[in-house]
């Protein structure tokens, strides 16, 4: 396991049906989900997925419906028991531990946002925030100052004293967000937070929890059918069908190389030039004959953020890596064939 893996997923496997672990201990690999339903009676919903989650990175889980997404992301707290692998967190393996190991994790290193915001409708809002210290047993006046604090995070200050009627969806959902938050946990698990909200309280919602995580570095694994927001939201990608992996990836990696074409479809309409970077476009260093005055872009820089340098300058841009070492070269005719190029 990596030093710095937070959560490591081994050949998670999850069976629906009468006999799941006879199911899978005989089961022919090679047939399909439909076919296996057809021959077993058994439903797969999570089929051999191993992925890790860096600590302090969002690692986003997507695809259609009936993909198997939620089903993997709850078996990392075993809400839904895996039929069989492994899950590492911290080394430790989920699904071998204890009902009261089990509550600790829960309890303590792990919390839930989901796409219904399940407020308690007789509590405050304060109340509502404060739940999970409450269940930790965290006395009273320590509780409600935490919940104040996260509430002020969440910018819902002002708003303790109402109820959950009182506030929109979009305000609803920062509460649920602000009750996730209030026990610090180390891993947050977004299953399709903000998939009921309008589109402009969504964009909202969501520049709103990127701004909470440069300021909190939590582990998040966040669930959507979206491909826009997974690569506005995600550091890595894992896209679903039928139970498993199409592919794992960067943004930039998924859209400059999709694995197949049910990748390749989630990716058209992707604005290119917001997801590529200068690196992944470039003449590479060896093939480079530059001039001493030519600008200089780093290998990391968008393309939507080099085209009026492009655009301005007669030749060829330089690309350095991080240490200021050149890399390669890249100029607007380069960054426009990248920008059309399917």
């Amino acid at each position: 396991m990596s030093a710095s893996a937070k959560i490591v997923c081994n050949n998670i496997w999850k069976v629906f049906g009468p006999n799941p672990k006879n199911t899978l201990a005989n089961l022919d690999h090679s047939l399909s989900r439909s076919q296996i339903q057809e021959q077993t009676g058994h439903v797969v919903g999570v089929r051999d997925m191993s992925f890790k989650v860096e600590q302090g990175e969002t690692f986003v889980v997507m695809g259609l419906s009936g993909s198997g997404k939620s089903t993997l992301v709850r078996c990392l707290s075993r809400l839904i028991e895996p039929t069989a692998g492994e899950v590492l967190i911290d080394g430790e393996d989920v699904v071998q531990m204890s009902d009261s190991e089990l509550t600790e994790l829960r309890r303590h290193k792990m919390s839930m946002v989901f796409q219904h915001f399940g407020l308690f409708p007789h509590r405050k809002i304060v109340e509502n925030i404060a739940f999970g210290l409450e269940i930790r047993g965290v006395a009273k006046q320590e509780r409600t100052e935490k919940a104040m604090e996260v509430l002020e995070m969440v910018g819902l200050g002002g708003w303790e004293s109402n109820y959950p009627r009182e506030l929109s969806g979009g305000m609803q959902q920062r509460v649920g967000l602000a009750r996730a938050m209030a026990v610090d946990p180390e891993i947050l698990i977004f299953d399709e937070p903000f998939s009921a909200l309008d589109p402009l309280i969504r964009r909202e919602m969501q520049d709103e929890l990127l701004s909470l995580q440069n300021k909190v570095h939590k582990t998040m694994v966040f669930i959507t059918h979206d491909f826009l927001e997974a690569i506005k939201m995600g550091d890595h990608i894992a896209i679903m069908k039928d139970g498993e992996t199409s592919q794992i990836g960067t943004s930039e990696e998924l859209v400059a190389s999709p694995a197949d074409d049910y990748v390749r479809e989630f990716t058209e309409d992707v604005p290119r030039y917001k997801v590529l970077s200068a690196g992944a476009v470039m003449i590479a260093a060896e093939s480079v004959s530059l001039n001493g005055d030519c600008p200089v872009v780093n290998a990391a820089a968008k393309l939507d953020s080099l085209i009026d340098i492009a655009s301005e300058s007669d030749g060829a841009l330089a690309v350095v890596d991080d240490e200021g070492q050149l890399v390669g070269q890249i100029n607007q005719s380069i960054i426009l064939k990248a920008m059309r190029t399917k």
